[in-house]
């Protein structure tokens, strides 16, 4: 009997930084039927912490190295910069040489991971694969305003699009009714459940001193850290004692460095950098607080809720739909006084902790990832009968 042909599938991505999306990449990789699918991933950069994690019978190919490929020479990384910066600009501008020269396959399915994925995707050669975009933004954003118009131009073009929050499904019909629409679906981020477990048992010593809230995120202006580092050193003046650890690497370290020293909150406003197993730290801290302007569906709010930690978020994409006010955690919004005073209420009110953490016991319930890959591998499958 002649084994059924498996489905190539190409996954493309610019690279695998500490982030949302590259994790979701990662689980839906580790889960997808590896009977049904060959699965490979190409990256613009081979770059980032989790650029070795994948898993074992999934392919990885790049444009070009990474930073951590780069010279220690300053002088000879800023050429290697800018050499690679000339490779990438020649294969935006001929992608037939990525087939020739990289992929040396064709593929039944493209998947562009974020929209800054949809060109590569929409570009490629290889006409006759069907295209797969994956959404995670809400489209009124005022900084992606500049790439709407391009963004409204590739919707149309791609066979599916995956929604990973109801929120950002309706707010982009809601403003952009008339746009022609792709079959689409919402599909929410998958969490590895017993992986989350079994990795937050690994000792650590860095926790700061207690109470901590521990937050993890990229160092972004949207994050909110700006705030909630004003927040903590209001509490400080206060007299509230505690501690802030940032686990997260970005774009707005300087600023955030800056800031920390004007405020003199060194010691207890923690910039950790990036963690390969920021788990145990999420254990570990008497609270998890997420203070950012935008979300989607955010994984990280799953991880800690999993984790079974008092969590603050703001109110922000689908979050009301995973944490409930009051009772598996605190919802606010996007303000400095109401970042300081839901840690205020969380520092002062140990009996609104006590019911939070027995209410969070079979959290674990609200995800089913099992749905999740099914309905993820039958987009594929009804795309390839096409």
């Amino acid at each position: 009997m002649i084994p059924e042909q498996k489905i190539k599938i190409l996954f493309r991505h610019r690279s695998m930084e500490m982030g949302g999306v590259e994790k979701v990449m990662l689980s839906v990789l580790n889960n997808l039927d590896p009977k049904k699918f060959e699965m490979t991933v190409l990256l613009n950069l081979n770059q980032g912490e989790l650029r070795n994690e994948f898993p074992a019978n999934v392919r990885k190919v790049f444009l070009t190295k990474g930073k951590e490929d780069f010279s220690t020479n300053t002088l000879l990384a800023k050429i290697q910069l800018f050499k690679r910066k000339i490779k990438l600009k020649k294969f935006n501008k001929h992608p037939e040489v990525i087939d020739k020269e990289i992929l040396k396959d064709e593929f039944d399915v493209e998947i562009a991971m974020t929209y800054n994925d949809f060109s590569a995707v929409l570009n490629s050669t290889n006409k006759k694969s069907k295209k797969i975009g994956w959404f995670h933004s809400e489209i009124n954003l005022p900084k992606l305003q500049p790439l709407v118009p391009k963004i409204l131009e590739q919707f149309p073009q791609f066979d599916h699009m995956i929604y990973c929050s109801e929120k950002i499904r309706t707010i982009m019909h809601d403003i952009y009714p008339k746009l022609a629409y792709p079959p689409e679906s919402v599909i929410i981020n998958a969490i590895p459940t017993e992986e989350i477990r079994e990795k937050s048992q690994e000792n650590i010593a860095d926790l700061p001193s207690k109470p901590v809230f521990v937050s993890v995120g990229r160092l972004h202006t949207r994050k909110g850290y700006h705030k909630l580092m004003d927040a903590h050193h209001q509490l400080l003046k206060e007299g509230f004692q505690h501690s802030v650890m940032v686990i997260g690497d970005g774009e707005e370290l300087t600023n955030l460095l800056a800031q920390q020293k004007k405020l003199g909150v060194e010691k207890t406003f923690v910039l950790a950098g990036n963690k390969m197993n920021p788990y145990p730290y999420m254990k570990n801290a008497d609270f998890f607080i997420m203070p950012s302007e935008s979300e989607a569906w955010p994984l990280v709010l799953a991880e800690a809720l999993i984790l079974q930690k008092p969590t603050i978020a703001t109110d922000t994409g689908d979050v009301a739909t995973m944490l409930e006010h009051f009772e598996t955690g605190y919802l606010i919004n996007y303000r400095t006084e109401e970042i300081f005073e839901a840690m205020k209420v969380f520092l002062t009110n140990a009996e609104l902790i006590k019911s939070i953490n027995d209410n969070l016991k079979n959290i674990s319930a609200k995800f089913d990832n099992n749905k999740i890959f099914m309905a993820i591998e039958e987009i594929i499958l009804n795309l390839v009968k096409k």
